[in-house]
C-alpha cells in the first residue's frame, strides 16, 4: 500500500481523506485500541508524540499543545506529522515490543521502499551530521532522546508510547564517508506501514534541523 506524504498541496489530498475517515470513528473504540485517553468533556484525545502531549480534537481533527511553550512542536508545524497521527488513530493499535529492534529491510514491504528510505532518511542523517556529531547529539537530547551505546553516537527516541526508533551515526574520514543506521522497535509493523516509517524518520530529522538552526 503506497501512502502519499508529498509536500505542500500534494499532502492535502490524503490528509482530507483521512479526516473524512476519522470523523466516522467511535472515539471510545479508538481510545481502547490505541491507548490514547479520550475526554468526553473536551471531546479530544490526549496523544503523546515525540515526548510532547497534544489534545487531538474529535470529530473534527485539530491539534493543541497541552502545555504551551515556544519550543519545537512538529505536530503543529508539519502536515506529515499530522497524517502520521491521524492514521494511527484510524488504523493503529497499542502493541508491546519484545525488546528487539528491526532494520528497515526487516519490516513488511521495507525492501520495496528501501531506496526511498535510504535517501530520505539514512543518507540525509549521515551527511547532515556525520561531520557534526555534537550537533546530532545536541538536537536529539533536546528532543528527549535517550543516549545508547551504538556507532560514534546513538540515541533512542519514543515516537508514540512504546514505539521507539534508534538513530546511530558514524563519522566520516579521509577513507570512508559518514554512515548511519536507523532501527525500529519490533511492534511498529502492528500499526504502521513501511512508508509510515519513512515519514516518522523524516519528521524527526526535520525537527532536528529546526532545533539546531
Amino acid at each position: 500500500m503506497n501512502i502519499e506524504y508529498e509536500k505542500d498541496n500534494k499532502e492535502r489530498v490524503p490528509f482530507e481523506h483521512y479526516k473524512e475517515e476519522y470523523v466516522k470513528k467511535d472515539p471510545l473504540e479508538v481510545s481502547n485500541r490505541t491507548g490514547f485517553p479520550f475526554s468526553e468533556e473536551k471531546q479530544c484525545f490526549t496523544v503523546r508524540f515525540l515526548g510532547k502531549d497534544y489534545e487531538i480534537g474529535f470529530p473534527e481533527f485539530s491539534v493543541k499543545r497541552v502545555e504551551a511553550d515556544d519550543e519545537w512542536c512538529p505536530l503543529l508545524e508539519m502536515n506529515a506529522a499530522k497524517i502520521l497521527v491521524i492514521r494511527f488513530l484510524i488504523e493503529g493499535c497499542q502493541a508491546n515490543s519484545t525488546g528487539k529492534f528491526l532494520t528497515y529491510r526487516e519490516v513488511p514491504w521495507g525492501e520495496v521502499y528501501y531506496r526511498q528510505f535510504n535517501g530520505r532518511c539514512m543518507m540525509r542523517l549521515a551527511f547532515s551530521y556525520g561531520n557534526r556529531i555534537d550537533a546530532f547529539c545536541s538536537a536529539l537530547e533536546k528532543m528527549g532522546a535517550k543516549k545508547i551505546k551504538a556507532g560514534d553516537a546513538g540515541y533512542e527516541i519514543e515516537v508514540f508510547d512504546g514505539f521507539f526508533i534508534r538513530f546511530q551515526i558514524w563519522g566520516g574520514d579521509e577513507e570512508f564517508p559518514p554512515s548511519s543506521q536507523i532501527l525500529f522497535s519490533d511492534n511498529f509493523p502492528a500499526s504502521f506501514h513501511a512508508e509510515d516509517l519513512v515519514v516518522a524518520c523524516d519528521v524527526i530529522i526535520g525537527t532536528m534541523k529546526n532545533i539546531i538552526k
